[in-house]
This record gives structure tokens, sequence and C-alpha cells, in this order.
């Protein structure tokens, strides 16, 4: 028997994995309160706006892969708002800026999350807006043990906050420092917000979904969105230096709404993978896999072997090079010659014996890419060496933040399932708004300030996200939901658990369990855009032989801790059997998968 962390659980019931474990056993409680998935899946998301306020807040985005037992195709729930109508190229050139701040009100999209969850209450869940808020009003108002991540994340933005964003140090700096790991926290402003939108939907009467209707018109019309405009309005010291206003305006709340689309798929080894469309990185994932089936080599599904790891990061760098010159919201992408066998041979024909340390984007049906100007060869900046991703945040003084999000996963008994991957809209990432207790997001930094490329900034286009949960269906029913955060390395965090879980046959806890790795050699979705070619980072678990094999391979191998790369959580259900299963991730020490 391999050693596991915990068990892969088991049970008919229902299954939930998140990133926090009040995040989990919150939602595990909707469920026995005869809730489905959906309603579980809200009452998570907004614990965790209360419980990892540095990883996601209301301010921010969410999308979702959804499956209904009703009807078992995946439809992809975008929670990513677009930029503001201000935002414009020529705006934030007149400031004399290159690159979109990381951190400050001036890189905010319009928030996206707290719509989407509830329209997928509305149209998917059964319980009240009262019922699944419960948990999250409970914690925000009465406290909860706080994780020491969130001190640490206070500390690191701590100067900021004293100088330059006073209602960030009045919520977060409470007696002059920052809350300590374990100390009971509130945010009364944030319980008193979702108390109002439970209050405006009851005023609409008895029906559930007039209720939901009511408190969405409240938050994008209303006393939320009234709060956003005026705060958006005042300048504060952003990651360039200097005081910026926002450009978000009620007008843009109230041009938004989250929405239902297709996902992009891919048929791969009987199953069918599902990410959101190239809007966002998903699609990363897919034709990764399709390279790897293209090199026509099994020793290549393999991620514990030099053999495997350095195929699998090969097609993960050449499918990040398509991602640059090729996704975008709004744009004509060329998704369906991007996902095709035949494009996919032609990738796999560029994977060497030498790990390659150039960004070379592909030709889809003989098109020429463009890359941005900023990560053309020779203009990329290097990032700091010893800024390791881990999955969790990477603050700097100047509030700017890498790579941090949450997740989470459920299926209930009959046979609803959803991936989810709440982010943004950090309390590092924005001055607080004190009358709702949280800050906007950041997103806009995933945009470039140059015309004529697929993530150029425009108005109304969202940006390229980061955010990539997965939905996996066989015979066309939905056997696996999972997700992880890590900004740019979350589909480089999922590819190998979906190699060792459904080629290897690891069981769900074992493969997220097993040594983890990712490149750097890709440029930053985050403020300061950086790449580091060749670097490969792996944490130490691996064998000295598998170490040495890959920097035979060409690889610059960076070794980190342990139990240092990805939080990965996962959901399934075998079809045949009506059996659940459920893991999560130990490293961080705070997700948690629990059912019955």
């Amino acid at each position: 028997m391999t050693f596991t962390t915990r068990p892969t659980l088991q049970g008919t019931f229902g299954m939930v994995s998140s990133t926090h474990w009040l995040a989990s056993q919150a939602a595990m409680g909707i469920l026995e309160r005869g809730g489905n998935a959906f309603d579980a899946a809200v009452t998570a998301g907004f614990v965790l706006h209360v419980v990892e306020p540095h990883l996601n807040g209301p301010g921010g985005e969410v999308p979702a892969i959804v499956a209904t037992a009703a009807d078992p195709t995946p439809k992809v729930l975008c929670g990513q708002g677009p930029a503001p109508a201000g935002a414009t190229i020529a705006h934030f050139r007149s400031l004399g800026m290159d690159l979109i701040p990381g951190a400050g009100p001036l890189a905010a999209a319009v928030p996206g999350a707290v719509d989407a969850w509830l329209l997928l209450l509305r149209e998917h869940g059964t319980l009240t807006l009262a019922e699944v808020l419960e948990p999250a009003i409970g914690y925000a108002g009465a406290g909860h043990p706080l994780v020491g991540r969130v001190g640490d994340t206070v500390a690191a933005v701590r100067s900021l906050f004293e100088e330059h964003w006073p209602t960030s140090a009045a919520l977060w700096l409470r007696g002059g420092r920052p809350p300590a790991a374990g100390e009971m926290v509130t945010n009364p402003a944030y319980a008193d917000t979702l108390r109002r939108l439970v209050e405006a939907g009851q005023a609409a009467g008895a029906d559930r979904e007039a209720q939901i209707e009511a408190a969405r018109r409240a938050w994008s019309t209303g006393f939320v969105a009234e709060a956003i405009d005026t705060f958006s309005r005042q300048p504060f010291q952003d990651s360039s230096g200097r005081p910026n206003a926002g450009l978000i305006t009620g007008d843009d709340l109230a041009a938004y709404s989250a929405t239902w689309e297709a996902p992009a798929t891919l048929d791969w080894h009987g199953y069918s993978v599902a990410k959101t469309g190239f809007w966002g990185q998903g699609p990363v994932l897919l034709e990764s896999l399709a390279t790897l089936d293209a090199l026509d080599d099994p020793t290549a599904y393999d991620p514990g072997t030099a053999r495997g790891v350095h195929a699998q990061v090969e097609a993960l760098k050449l499918a990040f090079a398509d991602r640059e010159a090729w996704y975008g919201d709004d744009v004509e992408v060329p998704a369906k010659a991007l996902l095709s066998r035949e494009y996919a041979r032609e990738r796999a024909a560029l994977i060497g014996d030498r790990a390659s340390a150039q960004l070379r984007p592909g030709r889809p049906d003989g098109a020429q890419p463009r890359l941005a100007a900023h990560v053309r060869p020779g203009t990329a900046r290097r990032a700091d060496p010893t800024d390791a991703t881990t999955g969790e945040p990477t603050v700097q003084s100047d509030g700017v933040t890498r790579g941090d999000t949450c997740h989470v996963d459920v299926v209930d008994r009959w046979g609803n399932m959803i991936s989810a991957t709440p982010s943004g809209g950090w309390l590092q990432s924005s001055p607080t708004i004190p009358e709702l207790g949280f800050p906007l997001g950041s997103r806009l930094q995933m945009f470039w300030l140059e015309e004529g490329l697929a993530s150029s900034l425009a108005p109304g286009r969202r940006p390229r996200t980061t955010l990539s949960p997965t939905m996996v269906h066989r015979d066309g029913e939905p056997v696996l939901a999972c997700g992880t955060p890590g900004g740019d390395q979350q589909d480089q965090w999922q590819l190998p658990f979906l190699l060792r879980h459904l080629v290897g046959g690891q069981a769900l806890q074992e493969a997220i369990d097993a040594p983890a790795w990712h490149t750097l050699s890709l440029p930053g979705s985050f403020y300061p855009r950086d790449m580091e070619p060749g670097v490969l980072v792996v944490e130490d678990r691996f064998d000295d032989d598998v170490l040495a094999a890959l920097r035979a391979y060409g690889h610059e191998v960076r070794v980190t801790d342990s139990w240092s790369l990805g939080r990965l959580c996962a959901v399934s259900r075998d079809p045949a059997t009506g059996v659940l299963s459920a893991g999560a991730n130990p490293r961080g020490m705070q997700g948690y998968a629990c059912g019955r």
C-alpha cells in the first residue's frame, strides 16, 4: 500500500474538497441539510471570502465548470469581470505606464465573483440566499481562528497599509499589529454587507429566485455599487509608486452580469476534458495533453521520471507560448486549429532531448503569432530567483501578489458536480472599502498596454485570467472535478495529477501527494510579467538520479521544499456504482476534503 498523508475519502452521499477546512465543512453542512452540490459550492465560496481573504474576496472573480444530474453536459460559469469602460491603453499611457500596476485601485476589473455565485444559486441551487450565506455571515461577524498565512501577508504589506492604505490598516492592523495565527478575527463590515444582501432579497417576497435577483440588484445597482463608485474615485498609492484613482464606476457594475458558455474540450484517452474558453489559460492543459499524445511515447506520461517530466515540461512551454500569442477575450482565436491533432503533431516535433529556453508560439492555420514587446527575446525581465511560487501568495512590500487563489470541488449523491476557482480581491490587492469590508481586485494587470495583441487592454474585454478549473467526463457522465491555486502554475500542477490519476491509475490522494514541479520558463501573468528561461522548480522528494537526469536534459533545476508546490483539490464519481471520492492537498496544512 502506498503511504498517503490522508485517505482518499469514499462514500455515496456527498464529497467536498476545498483549500480551507472551514469552507469544506460549511459546504458539507449544506449537503447534510438537503442542499445540492451547487448550494454547497456557493456556501463554500462565501466562506472562502472570509477565511482566506489573502487568496480571494468579493471584489474578485470566479470561473466554474458545472454538470447537473439533469444535464451532464459541462457548462462554464464565467464570473470573470471585464475591464471598466474607462480602462483604455491611452489612459494608462497618459500616466506614463508601460505595464498595468499589480496592486491598487487602477488595476481593478469589474468584480464578478458575487454575481456569479448568486447566478449559480438561482439557476441550479435549491436553498435560499439566507441559508447559504449563514456560515459566512457567522464567521465574518462572530469571528474565526485565522490561518497564519493571513497574518504573514498583512505583515509583508504593513508599511503600505500604515502609510498609504489607512482603511486596510483599520481592518488588518487592529492594535497596531498584524493578526496572529489562530487569533479570532472578525470582519463586521462584510458581515453587514452580506446581511444587507439577504435583507434586500427578503424584501422582494417569499419566492426564492426573486430574492436572489433582488440581492443581485443590491450588489450591481444598489448600496454595493454606490460604495464602490465613490471609493474608486479616490487616489491611493499603487505598485507604480504613485497614487492613482480607480476606473470602476457604478455604471460598470450595472452593466455586468455573469454568464454561461460552452467549455473548450479535448477528447483524450477515452475521456473528455473540459476547461474554460480561450479568454483564460485553461486550454493550455488541453494543448499539453494533445502534444504528449502526439509524441507517441508511453514514457512521456510518467510525471515521476526524468523522461516524463522533461516531455511534460516542454509540452507545457509550447502551450504557454501559444497562450501569449493567441489567447484572449473578444478576439479571433484559432481555437479549432490549436486543439487539432495536426497541430499537436507539429508542436510535438519540437520536443527533443534538450530543454528549450525559448518562447516558441506556433502558427495555427499558418497564421503569424504576435508577442508583446515585453516578452520578445532579449526584452523580458528576469525575476528574483529567491521568489519561488509555492501556491501561496508571494507578496512584496508594494502589495504586488503573484499566484494566489482558492479552489472548491463538490459532488453530491444525485450526480451534480462543480469545479470552481475563486480568486482576486485579495486583502493586499487594493485598499479596503470601509463600508463593505473588502477591497477591489487587480486582474487588469494581465492585459498588455500594446495594441493588436490577443490580450491587449480594451474596455469590456475580460482579462486573460490564470484561473483554471477542470472537469472530466467519461461516456458523457462527469467523473472528476479538480483544480488548484497557483497563478501560472495551475495547469502545470494539474497536468501531472491527471496523468497520475487517469493514466497511472493512482487514487486521488496518492496523485495529489506525489512530488510536484513546475517551470518558470514562460512570461508571468502577474506584474512585472517576469520570465526565467529554462528554470524548472521541483520538490526535493525527487530522487537524486532524476534531478541529475533533468539537468542533463538542460533544465536549470531549482530544488525547493518537500511539500511546497501545489494545493490541489479533487472529487470524483463512478457513474456505474455511484461511489464518490475526494482528496485534498496537505501542503500549507489548511486544504481539506470531507464527505460520506
